[in-house]
């Protein structure tokens, strides 16, 4: 038997108060790095996306006003809101006011971070991006105070945790041959974008563990989706191991707020017997006056549900052919999309490691390095653990160094030098430390070098967590006026000629 919507008021109880945690974190992440990474004066001047787009192709409320006070006071009204939202401010309303306050506090929510995200380019365009943005788009149809929650919304969260797994396990099982011989783990550990404090002695792990855990992945996210949709206990089943598995996660990686994105919606698998059957909670006593769900309310839902029906089309064709693609939106307020990761893995990790020098003309030994706060550049430093915090410029440090020279996806980069060469405090804000504090360096350069995760034998030996390899000049010295007369351009015109 399925369980009805007087099963679900502790779920959705629940999920809103993970889910607010994770907009929590997401607008702090926004207060603290979107100005200088989009802003006016960032990496990616925010008056380039007003030129180079429409409200209609990337609604933004920063279309209309590109200032970084706008930018500020939606941040901070983001995290206030969140905060009220973490605090269930809708349940302490009379009955009749709580379902339509929760309906406009998600929607500011969520229409506060489509603008983020819209307007941040490639800074925002991860996966995990759209993902909060349709897993919010649905907890505006949850409603509040007494009242039991429509059972299609908790129906379409499950629909969007299955794309998720399932997509994310499709997209694995087509793509690099070490799925499907159950050898990407062996690599995982060390290339992924930012390891954690654990992911060492996770990459140590022997070979016939690696194996075991690569084929527990393809059960958690090819076989486990299928049950999110059977029935008690089953759907609870699933829950399990799709939180345990993105717990493990968790422990070894740096993901943003991914795995624990995925944790939230997989509180929906669940019903109220089955938390308050291992919890010590209970849902408060109701009336059938008081318990049934709003008319409206479920009249919305089920218009949403014939919505995310006809949306579904295009990614679920997406996910079934054979040239899927991964992490895509399919229409501009990204309200259904098709996910899925490391399709692909690497298995040597390069890393950019930025260098500055007061000499004029320097010798290698005049040259220091800045440090970032995810990506490793000493190879003394244990990896730090930021996630569910998303370091958006370590992130594209990591894509940028896959290529042995910059690209025209790179052009963050001319911003990011430019802004050294200034010692702008806003940017040096997203790094670890500045070896320049009191002048800025005369010149510039831009080194790619191969890292591995040192042996046990080699750790225990010299303390160190990272052995390091010089690979290549990614940008050669340049000085500001070089920078300014378009130095990168020439390097990479000379690569493609």
């Amino acid at each position: 038997m399925l369980p009805s919507a007087a099963d679900y008021w502790l779920v959705r109880f629940a999920f809103q108060r993970g889910l607010a945690l994770i907009y929590l974190l997401a607008f702090l992440v926004a207060a603290n790095q979107f100005r200088p990474l989009a802003g006016e004066d960032g990496l990616l001047p925010i008056e380039e996306y007003v030129e180079g787009t429409t409200a209609r192709e990337r609604p933004s409320l920063f279309y209309w006003v590109p200032s970084d006070r706008a930018i500020g006071l939606a941040a901070w009204t983001g995290v206030v809101l969140s905060a009220v939202a973490l605090l269930a401010g809708p349940y302490w309303l009379p009955t009749p006011y709580a379902a339509p306050a929760s309906m406009l506090l998600w929607l500011l929510l969520w229409g506060l971070y489509q603008s983020f995200v819209n307007a941040g380019r490639i800074f925002y365009g991860y996966g995990w991006e759209s993902m909060l943005l349709e897993t919010g788009f649905l907890a505006i149809f949850l409603g509040a105070g007494p009242s039991e929650p429509p059972v299609v919304v908790i129906w379409l969260l499950k629909w969007l945790l299955f794309r998720n797994m399932f997509g994310a396990g499709l997209i694995k099982i087509r793509g690099d041959d070490c799925w499907r011989d159950l050898t990407c783990l062996d690599y995982h550990y060390e290339t992924q974008p930012i390891p954690n404090p654990l992911s060492w002695f996770a990459h140590r792990l022997p070979d016939r563990f690696h194996r075991l855990e690569t084929l527990g992945n393809h059960v958690v996210e090819l076989a486990v989706p299928f049950l999110y949709f059977a029935p008690q206990p089953f759907a609870a089943i699933g829950g399990v191991a799709t939180i345990g598995f993105q717990g493990w996660l968790m422990l070894t990686g740096n993901f943003a707020f991914l795995n624990a994105l995925t944790i939230v919606q997989s509180v929906a698998l669940f019903s109220d017997g089955v938390l308050t059957a291992v919890l010590p909670i209970a849902a408060p006593a109701t009336t059938a006056a008081t318990a049934a769900t709003p008319a409206w309310l479920s009249a919305l839902s089920m218009l949403l549900g014939i919505l995310v029906i006809a949306l579904s089309i295009r990614p679920v064709a997406n996910m079934l052919s054979e040239s899927q693609v991964m992490n895509t939106a399919f229409d501009p307020l990204k309200l259904v999309n098709t996910y899925g990761a490391f399709g692909s893995v690497t298995t040597d990790r390069y890393q950019l490691v930025i260098e500055g020098t007061r000499a004029t003309n320097p010798s290698e030994d005049d040259w220091q390095a800045y440090e970032h706060k995810g990506q490793p550049v000493r190879t003394d430093e244990r990896p730090p653990q930021w996630a569910p915090y998303h370091l958006r410029l370590d992130w594209q440090l990591w894509f940028a160094a896959m290529r042995p020279q910059p690209s025209r996806r790179q052009r963050w980069l001319g911003g990011l030098l430019a802004k050294l060469f200034a010692n702008d405090p806003a940017t040096l804000s997203l790094l670890e430390s500045n070896p320049f504090p009191d002048e800025p360096p005369e010149k510039i350069r831009v080194l790619r070098y191969r890292y591995r995760f040192t042996t046990a034998e080699e750790r225990a030996e010299t303390g160190e967590w990272w052995r390091r390899e010089r690979v290549g000049t990614y940008v050669g010295p340049l000085s500001q006026a070089d920078l300014q007369a378009g130095g990168i351009a020439r390097q990479q015109l000379r690569i493609r000629r």
